[in-house]
C-alpha cells in the first residue's frame, strides 16, 4: 500500500469525486486519511460529533484537507442557529433560530439576519470553514411536519425571500458560501424526510407562486441543496433529488438555478434503494455533488464505488461560486465586538437600519 503523502500526492493531479463526506469523529483516523486520499471526496461536511472546540476543529479541518491533497477542500457545516447548530457553547455562541429573527419588525429584521450571518461567518472563517448549508428557504404550511418549523424566517414567499437574501449577503460578506435550501421547496411536506419520502400534491401553477418563489429570487447563489420530496404535479414517481424531470424541468428550468446542486443526505430514510443507487441515481438525475453525512465507513466505500468525477460544467459551477465568494468578501477589518453589541441590540428591539462597519 502506498504511504499517505503518496495517496494525497496522487489526488492532488486527479479530478476530485462528486460527493461531499462526513467523518466519525473529532480527530481523523489514520485509516479514515487513507481512505479518504483513495477515495478522494470533493469536500467534507462537520457536524456536532465533530467539533468539540476551536483548535480541535481546526486540526480537523487541516487533517481533512491533507487527506485529499487539496488545500481548497471545500469544508461544509450546517450552522443555521436555533436547533439546528453544529457549533455551541462554550466555544461558540448559540444564534437564535430564523423564526426568532423573522419575528423582528422590518427593516431590522433583515439587518439583524444579515448581521446574524456575518457573525456566523466570522465563526466559521476562524476554523477553515468554507460552506455553510444556510439559509433555509422553504415556506411553512398549516398541517406540515415540523421538521422545518422555526428554521424557515416566516410563512410568506416574500418575506422569506428578503431574509433568506440577507443571510446569504452576510455569508459571503464574511467569505463563506451560502448554500439555499431545501430547493425547490420544503415547506409543504407533512412527514420528515429524514425517516419517510413526503409527498407533496400541490399544483403546480400553486407551488411557483409560493414555494418556488424564494428559490426563483434568489437563483443567482452560488450552491444549493436538494428537498428528498415527491411533487406529484411534476413527477409523481420520484423523490426530487433523484429526478431529472424536477432538476431539469424546475430547478434549473422555472427556477433558474445555475450553481452548485448538492443533493441533500443519502442517507436518509426518504430515498429508496441502496447507498450505491442513491448516489448513481441523484448524480444521474442532474445534481452535481451527492451528500453523504454520518460517517460510516461502508457506505461511504459503497458511495465512492459508485459515484466518478466531477463533471466539467460541475467543475465551472465551482469555479463560478468561489469567484463570487471572492468578490463578495468585504476586506476590511471585521469588529466582532461591535457587531455583536448590534446584534444584541436588535434582538432586543433597538432601532439599528444600518450594519457595523466590516
Amino acid at each position: 500500500m502506498p504511504d499517505e503523502a503518496t495517496v494525497a500526492t496522487a489526488a492532488s493531479r486527479k479530478t476530485p469525486r462528486a460527493v461531499i463526506v462526513g467523518c466519525a469523529g473529532a480527530q481523523l483516523s489514520a485509516d479514515e486519511s487513507r481512505f479518504f486520499g483513495a477515495a478522494d471526496p470533493l469536500g467534507f461536511i462537520l457536524f456536532r460529533r465533530n467539533c468539540c472546540s476551536r483548535g480541535q476543529v481546526r486540526e480537523l479541518v487541516a487533517a481533512l484537507r491533507g487527506a485529499v491533497g487539496r488545500s481548497d477542500a471545500p469544508i461544509l457545516i450546517d450552522q443555521e442557529g436555533g436547533r439546528v447548530a453544529r457549533l455551541r457553547s462554550p466555544s461558540w455562541r448559540l444564534y437564535p433560530s430564523a423564526a426568532r429573527l423573522g419575528s423582528l419588525p422590518d427593516p431590522q429584521a433583515a439587518v439583524a439576519v444579515r448581521l446574524g450571518a456575518r457573525l456566523i461567518a466570522d465563526d466559521l472563517g476562524d476554523l477553515g470553514i468554507t460552506v455553510d448549508c444556510l439559509p433555509v428557504l422553504d415556506v411553512p404550511v398549516a398541517g406540515a411536519h415540523p421538521v422545518i418549523g422555526d428554521r424557515a424566517y416566516g410563512t410568506e414567499p416574500d418575506r422569506v425571500t428578503k431574509l433568506a437574501r440577507a443571510a446569504c449577503h452576510g455569508l459571503l460578506d464574511g467569505g463563506v458560501l451560502p448554500v439555499i435550501k431545501h430547493i425547490p421547496g420544503h415547506g409543504r411536506a407533512r412527514v420528515d424526510s429524514h425517516h419517510a419520502c413526503p409527498v407533496v400534491e400541490t399544483e403546480s401553477d400553486e407551488l411557483l407562486r409560493t414555494d418556488f418563489a424564494p428559490f426563483r429570487a434568489l437563483a443567482a447563489m452560488p450552491w444549493a441543496m436538494s428537498a428528498h420530496i415527491v411533487y406529484m404535479a411534476i413527477d409523481a414517481t420520484t423523490p426530487a433529488t433523484l429526478s431529472r424531470r424536477v432538476i431539469s424541468e424546475v430547478i434549473r428550468g422555472l427556477i433558474g438555478f445555475g450553481g452548485v446542486l448538492v443533493s441533500d443526505d443519502l442517507s436518509m430514510h426518504a430515498l429508496g434503494g441502496d447507498i450505491a443507487e442513491r448516489a448513481s441515481f441523484a448524480l444521474g438525475a442532474g445534481c452535481d455533488l451527492v451528500l453523504h453525512c454520518n460517517g460510516d465507513r461502508r457506505e461511504m466505500e459503497a458511495i465512492a464505488n459508485a459515484v466518478g468525477p466531477i463533471s466539467t460544467r460541475t467543475g465551472e459551477r465551482l469555479a463560478r461560486a468561489e469567484a463570487m465568494r471572492q468578490r463578495s468578501i468585504l476586506r476590511e477589518g471585521f469588529d466582532r465586538r461591535d457587531a455583536e453589541n448590534k446584534f444584541e441590540a436588535l434582538l432586543a428591539g433597538a432601532q439599528i437600519e444600518e450594519l457595523p462597519a466590516t
